[in-house]
C-alpha cells in the first residue's frame, strides 16, 4: 500500500511539471502571437495615411523594372539603389520615399529599401531559395527567409496592402519587416511595390503594452490554474481523509474505536509466531457482555451502544498495555503477549470483574454491568490461532453457565464437554423428525382440600443410543442453537392435544415457556394455534413464566401476556423471588399463580429468613388474591409448614415423580387434610421410595 503511494504521488508530480511547462510555453506562445499581432496592426495603420504617396511612386517603379529586366523566365528581384544618377527617382522623391513616417506618434520609421515585382501568378512559377538568393537576403534586406516568401506568395494579404513581419517560429523578432502594396486597379502585369520597415522601432513601443496584456491573461490563467489547483488539492485531500477513513473503518470498530476482528487475528497470528521462535507463551481472553440483548430491548439500542463504549472504555483502562479488540456486537477480546502466566491473567481478569462494579449511569438509569471472561494460554509452538481462539470459547462458555460475571480457565476436559453438545446439537436436529421427545406430567395437589388439581407438562428426550435425556443437559443447548422455538412449540401442542383426551375435564395443564422461546407478538398465535387444533378449553390450560423474560422487554411482554389472557388462559409466575424485581412486575400484569422457587422450599424449617421469606409470599398472594403453589416438596415437614401458612398447591418428589397422567389418577387423586394424619404422608414417602 505504501508503495503505491509513493508511486502515485511520483506520477502526480511529474504531471503537474508537465501542465506548469505546458502553461509556461502556452504563455509564451500567446505573448508571442500577440505581438506579432500588435506589430502587424501598428505598421498597417501607419501605412494607410501614406498610401497615396506610395501610389505616386509606383509609375517610377515600372520605368525602374523595365531597364533592369532580366531575360530570367521567373522574375527578377533587385534592390533599387535610390541613388541619384543610377534610378529613374530624383533625390526629392528618394528623399521623400525615404522619409515617410510609418509611425506618426513616435520616431519615423525610415525606409530602407523599395522593392518592385511583378505579379506573381500561376506561370511565374514557384519562388524559391535558389530564386531569391539566401546571402542578399541576409546581407541586404536583413530579412530570414520566410517573411519574404509569404510577401511575394501574396499570403497573409488583406485587400491591396500586406504586412509581413519578421518572426522565427520560436519567436524571436528580426530587424525589418515588409509592406507589400498593390493597388487594386493595377493590371496583373504591374508590379507590387514592397516596402522593407524597421520594426525593432515600433516593437520597442508595442512591449509595455504587449507585456501588461501578457501579464494580465498570465494572471488570469495563474488564477485559473490556482482555482484548478485549490479545486483538485481540495478534491485530493477528500480522498485522502476518505482513505484514512476506510482504512481505519477496515482495521477499527466504528462504536467503540477498537481494533476489529481481522486486526486481532492478524495480530494474534504474528503473536503465535513469535511465540513460536521465542519459546515463550500467549495468552487470550474473550469477553461477553452478559444479557446485552436484554439490555437493548429494555433500554433502547442507543443505550446499548452508549453501553458497549463503556464497557470498551473499561477494558482499555484495565489492558491499556495489550490488544483490546470488539470482535462481535456484544464480544470482546485480549491478547496478552508480555504477561502469559496463568497468575497473572487471573489476576487480569479479576480486576476487569472488580472494574464492572463501578456504577454505569446512562440517561440517568443505573444499568449493572456484567462480563463472562474465558482465558485460553498457548503454551507450545503447535497452537493456531483458530485453536486458541476455540479454546478460549470453551472457557466462556464455561464461565456464562457457571453465574456469570465470572471467568474460566480453558481446560482439556471443555473439549470433551463441546463434543458432548456437538453430539446433543447433532441428535436435536433427528428428535422432533423421528418422534423421540416425549412429556411427562408432574401431579399438582391442593393443600386444602387435598384434590389433584392438575399437572406441570416436562419434557423428556428418549434417544435411541443413550436412553432418556433430561432436560438441563439438551434444554440450554436447545436455546443457545435456537432449536428451542420448534420445541417447544412441539411442547405447547402435544400438552394441549393430550389434555383434551383426559377423562377428567377438570385438571389444568401447566406448559412452560422460556424466555428464548418466548417471542413478543407471534407467542399468543402459537397459543392460540395450539387451543384450536386441541380444541381444549382454554381455561384448563396454563402459561408459565419467568421473571427473565419480562426483564428483557417488558412493555412487549406484558401485552403479549395480555393477549394470551384474554383468552382464557391463566399465567403463572415461575421461579418467584429469584430475580430483582417481582413485587414491580406483580403490579404491571395481574397474574393468576405465583410458584415459589424449589430453592426457598429446601431450606424450609431450616432456615428462619427463608421461613419468612416463603411466609411473605404466602401472604402476599392472598392479599392479591393470587394462587400460590410451591415447587420442590420433598418432606413431610414441608408440607406441614406449607399448609400452615396457607399456600394452595404443592408439587414435588414427595406427592409424585414426573410420569403418566394415567398413573398418577390411580395412585393418588385425594389425600387426607390433617396434617396430624400420618397416613397420607406414609402413603406418599412409600409412593416417592418406590
Amino acid at each position: 500500500m505504501a508503495i503505491l503511494v509513493v508511486r502515485n504521488n511520483i506520477i502526480m508530480f511529474f504531471i503537474s511539471m508537465a501542465l506548469i511547462l505546458v502553461l509556461a510555453l502556452g504563455m509564451y506562445a500567446s505573448n508571442r502571437l500577440l505581438a506579432r499581432w500588435f506589430l502587424v496592426r501598428a505598421i498597417e495603420i501607419s501605412f494607410l495615411p501614406h498610401e497615396q504617396k506610395v501610389r505616386n511612386f509606383l509609375p517610377a517603379f515600372e520605368d525602374e523594372r523595365q531597364t533592369t529586366k532580366s531575360s530570367s523566365k521567373l522574375f527578377q528581384l533587385r534592390l533599387l539603389s535610390f541613388q541619384e544618377g543610377r534610378s529613374n527617382l530624383t533625390s526629392n522623391e528618394i528623399n521623400e520615399l525615404r522619409s515617410l513616417h510609418l509611425y506618426p506618434n513616435g520616431q519615423p520609421v525610415i525606409l530602407d529599401a523599395v522593392v518592385s515585382i511583378p505579379a506573381v501568378g500561376k506561370t511565374t512559377g514557384e519562388i524559391t531559395k535558389s530564386n531569391l538568393g539566401v546571402e542578399w537576403l541576409r546581407d541586404e534586406l536583413l530579412l530570414s527567409r520566410t517573411p519574404l516568401l509569404d510577401a511575394l506568395r501574396g499570403e497573409a494579404s488583406t485587400g491591396n496592402i500586406g504586412i509581413y513581419p519578421d518572426m522565427t517560429w520560436w519567436g524571436e523578432f528580426g530587424e525589418n519587416a515588409i509592406v507589400s502594396f498593390r493597388p487594386a486597379e493595377n493590371r496583373r502585369e504591374q508590379p507590387t511595390m514592397l516596402l522593407l520597415v524597421n520594426q525593432s522601432q515600433i516593437l520597442s513601443r508595442l512591449s509595455p503594452l504587449n507585456w501588461w496584456i501578457s501579464a494580465t491573461v498570465c494572471g488570469l490563467s495563474l488564477m485559473s490554474v490556482f482555482c484548478a489547483v485549490l479545486l483538485l488539492w481540495m478534491r485530493f485531500r477528500e480522498q485522502i481523509r476518505t482513505n484514512k477513513d476506510v482504512q481505519y473503518l477496515a482495521h477499527h470498530d466504528v462504536l467503540t474505536g477498537l481494533p476489529n476482528r481481522a486486526v486481532f487475528n492478524a495480530r494474534l497470528t504474528e503473536a503465535l509466531r513469535l511465540a513460536h521462535a521465542k519459546a515463550s507463551n500467549i495468552g487470550v481472553l474473550l469477553i461477553d457482555v452478559d444479557k446485552f440483548k436484554e439490555i437493548n430491548d429494555t433500554h433502547g439500542h442507543g443505550t446499548g451502544d452508549v453501553f458497549l463504549q463503556i464497557i470498551g472504555e473499561r477494558l482499555r483502562a484495565v489492558f491499556s498495555a495489550h490488544l483490546v479488540a470488539r470482535l462481535s456486537g456484544d464480544e470482546f477480546a485480549v491478547l496478552l503477549t508480555t504477561v502469559s502466566d496463568s497468575a497473572r491473567m487471573t489476576r487480569l481478569a479479576s480486576e476487569l470483574i472488580a472494574a464492572t462494579g463501578a456504577p454505569c449511569v446512562i440517561n440517568g438509569k443505573d444499568i449493572k454491568i456484567s462480563l463472562s471472561i474465558g482465558l485460553a494460554r498457548a503454551s507450545d509452538g503447535a497452537w493456531r490461532s483458530s485453536r486458541i481462539l476455540h479454546c478460549a470459547d470453551l472457557a466462556l462458555y464455561k464461565a456464562k453457565h457457571s453465574g456469570r460475571s465470572t471467568f474460566a480457565w480453558y481446560t482439556a476436559s471443555l473439549d470433551a464437554d463441546a463434543q458432548k453438545r456437538k453430539d446433543v446439537e447433532k441428535g436435536l436436529n433427528n428428535a422432533l423428525k423421528y418422534g423421540q421427545f416425549e412429556l411427562v406430567y408432574q401431579p399438582q395437589y391442593g393443600l386444602k382440600d387435598g384434590m389433584l388439581r392438575g399437572y406441570e407438562a416436562l419434557i423428556r428426550w428418549n434417544h435411541p443410543e443413550k436412553g432418556r435425556i433430561t432436560p438441563d443437559i439438551f434444554i440450554p443447548v436447545a436455546e443457545d442453537t435456537g432449536q428451542i422455538q420448534e420445541i417447544g412449540t412441539w411442547v405447547l401442542n402435544q400438552a394441549c392435544k393430550e389434555a383434551a383426551m383426559w377423562e377428567n375435564e377438570g385438571r389444568k395443564i401447566a406448559v412452560n415457556v422460556s424466555p428464548a422461546q418466548f417471542i413478543a407478538g407471534e407467542t399468543q398465535s402459537r397459543v392460540a394455534q395450539a387451543l384450536h387444533n386441541s380444541h381444549l378449553d382454554p381455561k384448563r390450560l396454563e402459561i408459565e413464566v419467568t421473571e427473565s423474560l419480562l426483564i428483557s422487554n417488558p412493555d412487549a411482554v406484558i401485552e403479549t401476556l395480555r393477549d394470551i389472557h384474554s383468552m382464557g388462559v391463566s399465567i403463572a409466575m415461575d421461579d418467584f423471588g429469584t430475580g430483582y424485581s417481582s413485587l414491580s412486575y406483580l403490579s404491571l400484569f395481574p397474574f393468576d399463580k405465583i410458584k415459589i422457587d424449589k430453592t426457598f422450599i429446601q431450606n424450609l424449617g431450616k432456615d428462619t429468613s427463608t421461613d419468612a421469606i416463603v411466609t411473605s409470599i404466602i401472604g402476599l398472594g392472598r392479599s392479591l388474591d393470587v394462587e400460590i403453589t410451591a415447587e420442590g416438596v420433598e418432606t413431610k415437614e414441608q408440607a406441614i409448614l406449607l399448609s400452615a401458612a396457607g399456600c394452595d398447591l404443592v408439587q414435588g418428589y414427595m406427592f409424585g415423580k414426573p410420569g403418566s397422567v394415567a398413573q398418577h389418577e390411580a395412585a393418588f387423586p385425594v389425600f387426607p387434610l390433617s396434617s396430624s394424619d400420618d397416613y397420607w404422608f406414609s402413603q406418599k414417602q412409600s409412593s416417592r421410595r418406590a
